[in-house]
């Protein structure tokens, strides 16, 4: 009988069974998928950290060869170590503003811009680098406040390693900062402590403190600028190729003359030193033997190439690897001084016995700025170069010569002008600049999309009304990712404040003993 009769239960199938058991399997290989790249990443940390290491031995053991058992050994050889690693760090955080878009943008793979990057870094830094440097960054003290040569050599030490120690925390966290910057903070903080607070140029600190703002916001708009000019004269063009032809050739000659310009500016200028006059004509004649090359170039490449977007963007694979290569060598030589300055100011301080603005460079000192940035860029570059080519915002390869592009004219621009600007916050505005104006083009245009995309919704009762305004702001996109903004505004804002604390305690730390 149906009252009586005996409860079924419900069995899972085997299929259910299998399929069960495989998600089950399949979870726990994704876990220890996991473990296995997680303890890769921590061996492969490990072991970079033993590289630096066995730097910073090859350092010290260089300069035991090249000084030992002369009057102040310890004292050089103990400044010679925290000028390698400070040096480690500058490769590690400030190289990547010179290769990271063209990582992002696929032109480059990180090995190749890593090697790039390490033989223009030293190159600069060798040839380029000068014989003579300024002993204190940007004149923010003057030599003849400190009250003896002893001072003076506890004062730099402390400055070069706080300035050391900061720009590694920045790197920890991901965040690029500004090197010159950290050690100019790292100089204000030891000269208050050594010397007072009337030691410090504050109208010096006052231009600097006007960089922050100044850098950033000047390279982003001509990055923006040459973004939009691209996207109407050439990509919203029914004919790509045709407008390509047409506009890359003078775009590529603008990005030669740039760099032309900025590299006698900057990637010379301790070298070599030419009236303005000399400049321009290098600009110009850079102009022309690049358009004509390119437009011939150019014209070949687009004969056989689709009416395509990614088509255009390919056609700047070339100007952007030779951009990358351009900027470290100007990189090498201009900011080799922030990791051996202060080294040179102790080495002369303790040989010579006096203290100067300016000190002849020597040569086993740069060597020591050379190598170390590119060992701290081969061994720890790639996360800061990811976040400045990737994490941002995307960059396709049309972005990133905008953005190396606009890096070199804001740096001629600010020169001209005497404005002391970061190289760091100028590469990083430009990507914020190019990031903005796509995420300002795209949103435009889900505004206008927005009442055809409601549909049923929008009649002329409730045009622009509530649910307009809903599915568009679900329809807006962020394309600035605004963690890593955060963190790097706020990395810029405390990085000499921060520096200088650092070094002051380290000065106070070593007086102390």
């Amino acid at each position: 009988m149906a009252f009586f009769s005996r409860p079924s239960f419900s069995r899972p199938s085997g299929d259910s069974a299998v399929s069960t058991k495989r998600t089950t399997v399949d979870k726990d290989l994704k876990r220890f998928v996991q473990l296995e790249k997680a303890a890769a990443r921590t061996s492969q940390r490990n072991l970079n950290l033993g590289f630096g290491l066995l730097f910073l031995l090859g350092v010290w053991l260089f300069t035991f060869f090249k000084v030992g058992g002369e009057d102040g050994y310890t004292i050089l050889t103990i400044a010679a170590i925290i000028g390698g690693y400070m040096a480690m760090n500058i490769g590690a955080n400030d190289v990547a503003n010179n290769v990271g878009p063209a990582v992002g943008s696929k032109a480059l793979t990180m090995f190749g811009a890593l090697i790039i990057a390490a033989i223009f870094e030293a190159s600069g830094a060798i040839i380029a680098g000068g014989d003579v440097v300024t002993t204190i960054s940007k004149s923010i003290v003057s030599p003849d406040t400190f009250a003896d040569k002893t001072i003076f050599i506890w004062a730099m030490m402390a400055a070069l390693l706080s300035a050391a120690i900061w720009i590694n925390l920045a790197t920890v966290f991901g965040a690029p900062v500004s090197t010159t910057h950290s050690i100019v903070g790292g100089v204000l903080g030891g000269g208050i402590a050594a010397a007072g607070v009337s030691a410090v140029n504050w109208a010096v600190m006052a231009k600097i403190a006007a960089s922050w703002v100044i850098s950033p916001v000047l390279g982003g708009l001509i990055a923006a600028g040459f973004l939009a000019f691209i996207k109407l004269a050439v990509l919203y063009k029914d004919d790509k190729i045709d407008a390509a032809k047409r506009w890359v050739p003078v775009l590529v000659a603008i990005m030669a003359a740039a760099f032309s310009v900025y590299l006698v500016m900057k990637g010379f200028k301790r070298i070599w030193k030419p009236d303005v006059s000399v400049i321009a004509a290098i600009g110009v004649a850079a102009f022309v033997v690049f358009y004509l090359t390119v437009k011939s170039f150019v014209a070949r490449a687009a004969a056989d190439l689709p009416n395509k977007r990614k088509s255009v963007s390919n056609l700047f694979t070339i100007p952007l690897i030779c951009a990358a290569a351009l900027l470290s060598f100007a990189h090498g030589s201009n900011d080799v001084a922030n990791a051996v300055g202060p080294l040179a100011a102790i080495v002369n301080a303790v040989t010579q016995g006096t203290v100067a603005a300016k000190v002849v460079l020597p040569l086993w000192v740069l060597a020591i700025g050379a190598v170390g940035i590119s060992v701290g860029l081969m061994l720890f570059g790639p996360k800061i170069i990811e976040i400045v080519g990737e994490k941002i915002t995307k960059l396709d390869r049309v972005r990133a010569f905008c953005v190396a592009l606009s890096a070199s004219i804001t740096v001629i621009i600010a020169s001209t002008l005497g404005l002391p600007v970061s190289s760091t916050h100028i590469a990083v505005g430009t990507v914020f600049g190019v990031g903005f104006l796509r995420e300002f083009i795209t949103n435009r245009r889900v505004d206008i999309q927005t009442p055809n995309a409601i549909g049923a919704e929008s009649t002329p009762d409730n045009a622009g009304g509530p649910s307009e305004k809903k599915w568009a702001k679900a329809h807006r996109r962020k394309l600035v990712r605004r963690n890593h903004m955060m963190t790097i505004i706020a990395a810029w804002i405390i990085t000499v404040p921060a520096s200088a604390i650092i070094a002051g305690l380290i000065f106070l730390a070593i007086n102390a003993f």
